[in-house]
């Protein structure tokens, strides 16, 4: 009994001490403000590791990583110039081990397979990207099931949907490779985007519609019978994915109060999903009135696959049935961007009607968001 007693007295301890531990560090956390968002437009960064040697912060809203400074509390501190108004990302490395998330920070982000603590910036673009106070739309993860397959896509209802009859145009959304049917609400702000812009009167009220591009996987990495498995730069330019369309647009005009006709539909994406809106938009020249090229990979479908050839024949056609909107938006520094040169060249010698747009930076989110907030306010 003495013998029990003792091992007793010796696992309550070290529970206790586990508790203790846990509540110190708890407290610790709590004790460091990061990011700390200041009325300049400036962020101060801050991470807990007295241990540590070196710590940097990585984002971008500056280029290359940035030393911080230990103050004698153990916290490393490094706060950047004032910035604009933004949505940013960014992470930690702690002694060259980099990908660190920020404990202090409670909002990550995952774009295929990294995951990032996120910022916003207000006074300006950010705000487009924050909820605001204005009616809110409804994000549905629903299975699209055919005699065929099962596939998840993320569906975005504006605001009185759900209580109302009305039919709505669609907005069908497309992710880029490696990306999943979650990475337009995640790291797109979608709704977001639509509620604010709706609210303004900016854009019409639609619903967006934002499937798994990737045919090799029913659903992004943790919801199917799958499992967990780790995100990858996966991707269909094979054919698939454009054959299996038409069953898209049938499901969901079957499943939504949704508006039947090519004068009520859009297609767009972003880099695999921009080259999949042409390549879809071309196939089938009656489905889509509105059409938004983001940064598309115009040139990279898999060689040998019918409905990538005769490029020209196929704008053509697409052409000559009527096209509302054909918007095109590239970064200066992006690496589709010679691609795209070369597509706004076809156009031009057919005197092929399309809105472009240039903009600064690269082949990233910050240029996507701003793509979205511009094309949705000239549908319909």
């Amino acid at each position: 009994m003495r013998y029990l007693a003792t091992i007793f007295l010796f696992l309550s301890f070290v529970l206790a001490t586990d508790v203790v531990l846990a509540q110190q560090n708890l407290w610790q956390n709590e004790g460091v403000t990061s990011p700390e968002l200041c009325e300049d437009g400036s962020v101060v960064f801050r991470y807990f590791a007295p241990n540590a040697e070196s710590v940097e912060v990585v984002g971008d809203f500056a280029s290359g990583a940035q030393s911080m400074t230990m103050r004698e509390d153990g916290v490393w501190e490094f706060i950047t110039e004032p910035l604009a108004s933004e949505y940013y990302t960014y992470t930690f490395t702690v002694d060259g081990n980099g990908g660190i998330l920020d404990r202090s920070n409670v909002y990550t982000v995952r774009d295929v397979g990294s995951v990032m603590n996120y910022f916003i910036v207000g006074g300006g673009r950010g705000d487009m990207y924050k909820a605001q106070a204005v009616p809110h739309g409804a994000v549905s993860r629903v299975w699209m099931t055919t005699e065929e397959s099962s596939r998840r896509m993320t569906v975005y209802t504006p605001a009185g949907y759900e209580a109302g009859y009305r039919n709505y145009p669609v907005l069908y959304l497309l992710h880029g490779m490696g990306g999943d049917e979650e990475a337009w609400v995640a790291t797109g702000r979608m709704a977001e985007i639509m509620d604010n812009l709706i609210a303004e009167g900016k854009a019409e009220p639609m619903i967006v519609v934002m499937p798994n591009g990737c045919m090799r996987h029913d659903a992004a990495p943790g919801y199917s019978e799958e499992g967990f498995y780790k995100p990858y730069m996966s991707g269909s330019m094979d054919g698939s994915f454009e054959e299996y369309f038409e069953d898209v647009v049938e499901w969901v005009d079957a499943h939504y109060r949704t508006y039947p006709s090519k004068e009520r539909r859009a297609i767009a994406g972003l880099s695999m999903g921009g080259f999949h809106a042409m390549q879809v938009s071309k196939h089938y020249p009656d489905m889509f009135d509105y059409v938004g090229l983001f940064s598309a990979a115009i040139y990279r479908g898999e060689e040998g696959v019918a409905m990538y050839e005769n490029l020209e024949e196929g704008i053509a056609e697409q052409f000559s049935c009527g096209v509302s909107l054909y918007w095109i938006g590239i970064g200066k520094d992006d690496f589709l961007y010679e691609e795209n040169t070369k597509f706004r060249a076809l156009l031009d010698e057919n005197d092929y009607e399309y809105e472009y747009v240039e903009s600064e930076g690269g082949h990233t989110w910050r240029n996507w968001r701003c793509y979205l907030s511009e094309f949705v306010t000239k549908l319909f």
